[in-house]
């Protein structure tokens, strides 16, 4: 199973020598090959059976920290959902990009993104998880900036980055609370212990963290501005990142913690409002949109927002509906944005006013789109498996109230009221999968697009075509996929076992039904009266929108770094030095006295006493008379060579205290610094020293060396009064002659027990003098300096 984890990280590393012939052989094979191989193995897991798998390697021994993978119903779920839709898409961008293209740079971002979505779906150690989440930001910002000369993918990349990554930081602390109160890194073990977690004091913060980091991730209201820029990627990234993945990591998170949280009223109430608030919010909003893809992403909102509400029901019901409707989603929506890629490649445009009457010169794309957008609709047919995820919707909603108790008067009025928010927010999304269709594929045709548009090479189909069938497949043998791929999935989100979900079409005249029917005519009379009521989007949200607050923000914030910045960065080093040094010491003082760092009682140094010690007074005196000199000094190479008496007076010091090799050492490391000032000062004006200056800075920089002084001699107490550890000193006295077999301790030290250190210290001033060596030699040449 690591194998398969790592696998896309290994070959990551090797695409860039893989697209040196991209001109005789697409890059994107090897991509296809790699998911292909991992679902194929995942693949072998469902059908033997075999999910409970688990692997250790141990991580960071010291602080008992463990890299763990294990593989439960959820994990091979999602696994298979990312390899498998991977692999379709990967195969779909070798016909979509050109060789001319950076397809090394492309396919290793995405490789990337593949291999960090398996970690977040297998980890078994939290901060493993939050480690491959924060690589899903980074490797999706890479991907939606891949056309980077276009100012909206960098700026859609860009709001991505900034909103998932503040959810990733939530994530981090929600995950440090879970380990403060369990006491564990390990998931499972979390998992476990329930009943502590939800009687915690820091169980509400838990809650808002890691529903902050879910929402972010998963584009939920009102973080979800993210998610329409990020379609400024190329197709492929908006039909795998942003249909059947990346946005799903925060449902997952959801999902893997619901056996603690699903008993919490204040969860299901958080949840439940957010997701239908999400559904409305996203369906209303994709009516409103032109492009395509726009259309794609407020639908991938709402769906989205529709199992976040599931989700936060918590019943047997509901969490079962929100796994099959995440496995529909992949299929009917990847299959989407799939045909909006073939007709943006086909026609040069995805402006939904600018198409029309596509049926006829793209009758392959028309009946993938037909498929695919009725499904998502919910559409009553027996071929389309968006319609039997909607009736599980519904049925988990209006049996809510029957279901579940609260004590509060709020939660329960809530449970009545969701099955109403639920219909409310279907309404919308009938309305955007008919404009979607009916606008692009009927009416009248454009001119320009007409010219243009046909169906794509057979190579381009395949992948839309597979996930259509999917489509078909799964609302024909429903049970099939329930029972080996849903049922253990929703028992690992519930936490033990439930009933078998026997899914069928015909339900007879129940509650679902009717919401169903509600939603098919009241959606067909909005669509058909759209032109009429498409003012009220002037109204809401009118001018106050999500990203004009995101645009008011970010406007703001860079007006106060520029500010701070102008008075911080003004061309002074005297300013720059004197605020590094105060905050380093002052950070460090309050540390130092906050903990009492230090202990004068516990030190033991040799003493200093009349005569004998007269030669290291002597010393000493002369090393604090030339400090003092360098800093009255107005000859720069005065200041040098009285800078380094300090040094070799040191030395001295060690000669005098019997350590003749500290000695040697301070020695050599002094006339190196010394000579190295010299050159560096050779091409700098002599100092001229302000007669003029104000006492106030005076003062302010005796203040600033003072402080400096201090903490630096309390660092020196502390670190040697502390005796937090045994000293090491006493195995390097035992063990230097016999395992290193010198006498001299500090030898055997650098070169045996230190063996690794001191090889790369060697190896980083070998890199060093290679670079002087090269650039003297450019010099040398007439090169550029």
């Amino acid at each position: 199973m690591i194998f398969a984890i790592l696998m896309p990280f290994i070959i990551a590393m090797c695409i860039p020598f893989i697209a040196r012939f991209k001109t005789k052989i697409h890059t994107g094979y090897a991509v296809f090959a790699t998911a292909l191989s991992i679902f194929i193995y995942f693949l072998t897991l469902l059908v033997s059976g075999d999910t409970d798998i688990f692997y250790r390697y141990s991580w960071i021994p010291s602080l008992g920290l463990d890299l763990t993978f294990y593989t439960d119903g959820l994990a091979l779920f999602f696994a298979l959902l990312i390899s498998g839709i991977g692999a379709l898409v990967a195969f779909y961008s070798v016909h979509y990009l050109s060789k001319k293209e950076r397809l090394g740079h492309f396919y290793v971002y995405l490789l990337l993104f593949m291999g960090a979505m398996l970690g977040i779906v297998t980890s078994d150690n939290i901060y493993a998880l939050y480690t491959f989440w924060e690589l899903t930001s980074v490797s999706s910002f890479l991907l939606i900036s891949f056309w980077f000369t276009r100012k909206a993918s960098t700026d859609g990349a860009m709001k991505s980055l900034l909103i998932t990554v503040l959810g990733g930081f939530s994530l981090l602390g929600g995950l440090v609370l879970l380990q403060i109160v369990t006491g564990s890194t390990s998931i499972r073990t979390i998992l476990t212990e329930g009943s502590l977690i939800l009687s915690s004091d820091w169980f509400p913060l838990i809650i808002v963290l890691l529903l902050l980091a879910a929402c972010t991730k998963s584009a939920q209201f009102p973080f979800h501005i993210w998610l329409p820029d990020a379609m400024e990627a190329p197709t492929p990234v908006s039909a795998y990142l942003h249909s059947a993945t990346m946005v799903k990591a925060g449902l997952f998170l959801l999902l893997r913690f619901t056996p603690v949280f699903r008993e919490s009223e204040s969860f299901f109430i958080a949840v439940s409002i957010i997701g239908l608030l999400t559904l409305f919010w996203g369906s209303y909003m994709a009516v409103r949109q032109t492009d395509l893809k726009g259309i794609l992403a407020y639908s991938t909102i709402s769906q989205l927002g529709m199992i976040m509400s599931m989700i936060g029901y918590g019943t047997e019901a509901a969490l079962f509906a929100a796994m099959f409707h995440i496995l529909n989603h992949a299929t009917f929506k990847g299959s989407l944005f799939m045909a909006v890629g073939i007709i943006d490649h086909e026609t040069g445009t995805r402006n939904i006013n600018k198409l029309g009457g596509l049926w006829k010169l793209m009758p392959v794309t028309g009946i993938i789109s037909v498929l695919a957008s009725f499904s998502m609709a919910g559409v009553p047919l027996p071929i389309l498996n968006g319609f039997l995820s909607k009736e599980e919707f519904f049925t988990s909603s209006w049996e809510l109230a029957q279901t579940r108790t609260f004590s509060t008067g709020f939660a329960d009025v809530l449970m009545h009221v969701v099955p109403y928010a639920a219909v409310a927010g279907s309404i919308f999304t009938f309305v955007y999968s008919m404009y979607f269709f009916f606008g692009t594929f009927t009416g009248k045709r454009d001119k320009d697009t007409a010219e243009k548009a046909h169906d794509p090479n057979f190579g381009m189909l395949i992948s839309p075509i597979l996930l259509v069938c999917g489509v078909v497949i799964i609302s024909i043998f429903p049970n099939w996929f329930s029972h080996h791929l849903l049922h253990p999935a929703a028992n690992a989100v519930y936490g033990e076992a439930m009933k078998e979900h026997h899914i069928k079409f015909w339900h007879g005249l129940e509650p679902a039904l009717v919401m169903s029917l509600v939603v098919v005519i009241l959606g067909i009379a909005f669509y058909l009266t759209r032109k009429y009521w498409a003012g009220l989007y002037q109204i809401l949200p009118g001018k106050l929108s999500g990203n004009a607050i995101y645009r008011g923000l970010l406007t703001l914030s860079e007006k106060q770094t520029k500010t701070v910045n102008d008075r911080l960065v003004n061309g002074s080093l005297r300013q720059y030095n004197m605020v590094i040094i105060s905050v380093i010491s002052v950070v460090t003082l309050a540390i130092l006295f906050g903990t009492n760092a230090f202990d004068l009682t516990n030190i033991d140094v040799s003493p200093v006493s009349l005569p004998g010690s007269l030669p290291e007074l002597a010393v000493a005196l002369i090393m604090v008379t030339a400090a003092f000199g360098t800093t009255v000094s107005e000859k720069k190479l005065t200041a040098i060579i009285i800078l380094g008496v300090v040094g070799y007076g040191l030395s001295i010091l060690f000669v005098l205290f019997r350590a003749p090799d500290l000695a040697l050492t301070q020695l050599s490391i002094e006339t190196i610094t010394v000579v190295l000032f010299l050159l560096c000062f050779r091409h700098l004006p002599e100092m001229e020293r302000d007669r003029k200056e104000k006492v106030s800075k005076k003062v302010t920089n005796i203040i600033i060396a003072a402080a400096c002084g201090l903490m630096m001699t309390l660092v020196g107490l502390a670190a040697y009064s502390q005796r937090l550890f045994p000293s090491i000193s006493d195995y390097f006295v035992k063990y230097s002659y016999k395992l290193g077999g010198g006498d001299n301790i500090v030898n055997v030290i650098l070169v045996d027990f230190r063996g690794l250190d001191t090889l790369f210290e060697i190896t980083v001033l070998a890199i060093a003098a290679l670079g002087i060596y090269s650039l003297i030699k450019l010099r040398h040449k007439g090169g550029d300096r």
